[in-house]
């Protein structure tokens, strides 16, 4: 793979890396891995108020993450790309990986 250009990585961040830039946001976005959900349902499940989850869910919507459906009165929110679950496993192990050798460093 080629190093991408500065605009790229400019896009990546504005739109990715910021909407990743709170943990209950990639909570959330497991979570609907796992499958399709209301806000309540995902509020009561995660044990977050639900403002907090309605207001994540905007957040991740705007950057086009997650994606919405009409269920009657309700809207169940689902995740759009499941490859973003693989990349924030691969991101978990980095961090495992890192933290390991910094272990290892100091004993």
């Amino acid at each position: 793979m080629t190093c991408p250009q500065l605009e790229e990585l400019d896009l990546l961040h504005s739109h990715i890396c910021q909407a990743m830039g709170d943990p209950k946001r990639i909570l959330i976005l497991y979570a609907l891995h796992e499958q399709p959900r209301h806000v309540t349902a995902l509020a009561d499940d995660l044990g977050l108020p639900q403002p907090t989850v309605s207001r994540h869910l905007r957040i991740l919507r705007q950057r086009a993450l997650v994606t919405t459906q009409r269920d009657g009165p309700a809207v169940v929110y689902r995740l759009v790309d499941d490859r973003m679950i693989h990349v924030l496993d691969e991101m978990r192990q980095v961090l495992r990986d890192v933290m390991a050798r910094q272990s290892e460093i100091l004993s």
